[in-house]
């Protein structure tokens, strides 16, 4: 009987190994990094633990090992996530200032080529940040992501005089990803090094919000990967359905991740609705996101037909990546209006023979009337 039960025990391991492994082996590339790093951490093969170290006006986190052992496209490489506090001894007011996140060796100290980043996105809980100031209507209204630093503008600051405001012991999320465009062959191992720095709170100091804004394109919800034909000739082809997919308020699928063809093309989106102004504001800062073969990013008022901001991405000449992205920062700012239109325009140039990726963000800072008339009645409890 035991003989039995061992002869069936095994044989089912080694049909749920051959499952399992068929099931694998289907999955795209960027299931299989999230499974081999869970294995890997999970496992031990790999430091797993986060190393998050406070500053002296700020916070730096290092990451558990990650393992490079492929191409990693845009979105595809192996990533983590953590929640963390700025400072969890104190519940003090302070502003957040600036980003940086860079690429190291797994010896903490060197580091390595801003090619392995793909993205570091910073995001608040927005029921624990608006409750203390009394702005319950402002939850659930858009996804609380503060921030995002990526391949080709891996650091930048908020303008002189300007920052996040943001209690000490709050909780925030971080979930960064990994990048490798080029290098092919044996596996080597990497950890991101992120860095968030903040002002102690002045009355000065004016607070921003954030906003994303970012390009998505009509796709066949019944046919997805058909793309462009000549019935529907403005359908795009997206990477996948399951993610960075939406429906409008017309029941039209909609991508934000999407296949570009060789050569150059141009793409636009309307974005009044994702800013959802509600009185006029100025706008103070902006990061973009965008894939390799992106050209340029701009920001328009439809309206008046006028460019308010173009982000240039300047791309290696002698393999895939992004050599820089450009930002903006303006203690002036620009003006933003209400009643008026604006529009994401993406230039993208595709210089190799066989389709790539794309995507196209602007985390867009305004200043926050709202919040600044909150935090003139502010007082500190000490």
């Amino acid at each position: 009987m035991k003989n039995k039960i061992l002869k069936y025990t095994t044989l089912f391991i080694v049909l749920l190994t051959i499952v399992g492994g068929i099931y694998y082996l289907k999955l795209p590339n960027r299931h299989k990094a999230i499974i081999k790093t869970k294995l890997y951490h999970g496992l031990g093969i790999v430091d797993e633990r986060w190393n998050i170290i406070p500053l002296d006006k700020g916070i730096r986190l290092v990451t558990p090992t990650l393992v490079i052992d492929n191409i990693y496209k845009s979105m595809e490489g192996p990533k983590v996530m953590q929640s963390f506090r700025l400072d969890e001894s104190r519940s003090d007011l302070v502003w957040i200032t600036s980003f940086e996140t860079k690429a190291l060796s797994t010896n903490e100290v060197d580091q390595l080529s801003d090619d392995y980043i793909c993205h570091t996105n910073i995001d608040f809980y927005d029921g624990e940040h608006y409750g203390k100031w009394n702005l319950n209507h402002r939850i659930g209204e858009q996804y609380p992501r503060l921030t995002s630093m990526s391949h080709g503008i891996e650091s930048y600051s908020l303008p002189q005089g300007f920052g996040f405001p943001i209690f000490t012991d709050e909780n925030l999320f971080l979930a960064t990803q990994s990048l490798n465009h080029n290098i092919k062959g044996d596996a080597f191992t990497l950890k991101h090094d992120i860095t968030l720095r903040f002002r102690e709170h002045e009355t000065s100091i004016k607070p921003l919000m954030s906003k994303t804004a970012f390009i998505m394109l009509p796709y066949d919800s019944e046919n997805p990967f058909d793309g462009p034909t000549d019935n529907n000739p403005n359908m795009c082809l997206p990477v996948e359905t399951k993610n960075h997919s939406y429906v409008n308020e017309d029941g039209k699928s909609l991508s934000g991740h999407w296949v570009i063809f060789p050569g150059k093309a141009t793409y636009r989106y309307t974005i009044t609705e994702q800013l959802k102004l509600k009185d006029s504001t100025t706008m103070h800062a902006i990061s973009s996101h965008v894939h390799p073969f992106a050209e340029s990013l701009s920001l328009r008022n439809k309206t008046q037909d006028t460019t308010l901001f173009t982000a240039v991405a300047e791309n290696y000449n002698d393999k895939i990546g992004l050599k820089s992205v450009s930002y903006f920062s303006s203690e002036k700012g620009i003006m933003l209006f209400p009643d008026e239109d604006y529009e994401l325009v993406l230039e993208t140039n595709n210089t190799t023979d066989v389709n790539q990726d794309m995507m196209a963000s602007m985390f867009v800072f305004l200043y926050d009337k709202e919040m600044d008339s909150k935090l003139k009645s502010y007082k500190p409890s000490n």
